[in-house]
């Protein structure tokens, strides 16, 4: 009888540690793939992401005087109308991902909002367009925005602009020294050439890098299960490239509709009928540290930006499991430096 007992107890004690392995498999001891399997989403990857550039387009004609002038641009208030806002407000490199967090900025007046999500500034310059409507064609464009607008930082002209700057002797010499074949260096023209040579140096790296770059240990076995999961229900229609999107437009609510039907994206640039509803497919890049989520900040989680827009845009609805796995990969996309002050912060 005891001998039987014995057995039974060593019996229970097994199948006890077989299912803690089971629980194990949620961790960074997911079941590995196998080497064919390894090869085949690594090549498939490959085709579909690439490689992030080392430089920005544009990089080539920037040097260190103009680069140090638009950093010191990036981080003065003197450009906002009553000296309380610059770049570095809504698109914050120093505590965050280039993003504020919150679902549309405040304006430097008390009680402007902006209208749309602040996106990420790091590699905005690799996109094809900038804004979520893609009214600017590049950083250079886009940087006169912000300053002009009233319900950002609200200068009423680019004349103040130049005139607020001018004013400060430290920048008429740093403008002199980055444009020294220019008549009048303190101009709107160079403020937005000089704001854009610094964010092309915004340039982010993460894991997935290191991954794309041959070294398959850079991810976990959930990750690239998770990347497998992302290219699989089919994410890769609209993230594709290495900034995982940035480079099209596309319908927020291609299947079924998104609520907003106010914002029109696209079309109040175009006044085309087709491009009602349309706006640039986001970066995905640090993705899980720029909530909230789409062009409007509705969406607060990005385990529910996932569920959302595989519904909306696939038609599909994905298993709880499913949007973990991919929530999982995401998170090897975010730039290592960043990774760890996140780490440092919890």
């Amino acid at each position: 009888m005891k001998y039987f007992l014995a057995i039974f107890i060593i019996s229970l004690m097994f199948l006890v540690s077989c299912g803690g392995g089971k629980e194990d498999k949620k961790g960074d001891a997911s079941k590995p793939m196998t080497q064919a399997e390894e090869t085949e989403l690594f090549n498939k990857a490959k085709q579909i992401f690439g490689a992030l550039p080392d430089k920005m387009p544009g990089s080539e004609n920037d040097n260190e005087d103009i680069i140090a002038l638009g950093k010191k641009l990036y981080f003065e208030t003197a450009l906002s109308v009553n000296g309380t806002q610059s770049c570095n407000t809504c698109h914050d490199i120093n505590e965050k991902a280039g993003v504020d967090n919150k679902k549309t900025s405040d304006g430097a007046i008390h009680g402007k909002v902006g209208r749309r999500n602040s996106p990420t500034v790091l590699n905005a310059g690799y996109q094809f367009a900038q804004f979520w409507d893609g009214r600017a064609k590049d950083l250079k464009e886009q940087a006169k925005g912000p300053i002009l607008n009233p319900d950002e930082m609200a200068m009423p002209t680019e004349k103040e602009a130049e005139k607020r700057i001018s004013a400060i002797p430290e920048y008429v010499d740093l403008f002199k020294k980055a444009f020294p074949s220019s008549k009048k260096p303190v101009n709107y023209d160079n403020i937005a050439e000089a704001i854009a040579a610094f964010e092309r140096t915004l340039i982010s790296k993460s894991r997935f890098d290191k991954y794309i770059a041959g070294n398959q240990a850079a991810l976990t076995n959930e990750e690239k299960a998770g990347l497998k999961t992302f290219m699989d229900v089919g994410c890769i229609t609209c993230h594709t490239g290495p900034l995982f999107g940035g480079n099209m437009f596309q319908k927020a609510g291609l299947v079924h509709p998104y609520e907003n039907t106010e914002d029109l994206g696209r079309y109040e640039v175009t006044k085309v009928e087709s491009d009602k509803y349309m706006f640039k497919v986001p970066i995905l890049r640090n993705v899980l540290l720029t909530f909230p989520y789409f062009h409007d900040g509705a969406v607060a989680t990005i385990d529910e930006a996932v569920k959302k827009m595989a519904y909306m845009n696939l038609g599909k609805d994905l298993k709880p499991e499913e949007i973990s796995a991919i929530v999982k990969f995401l998170g090897a996309l975010t730039d290592e430096n960043l990774e760890k002050k996140n780490i440092a912060k919890k």
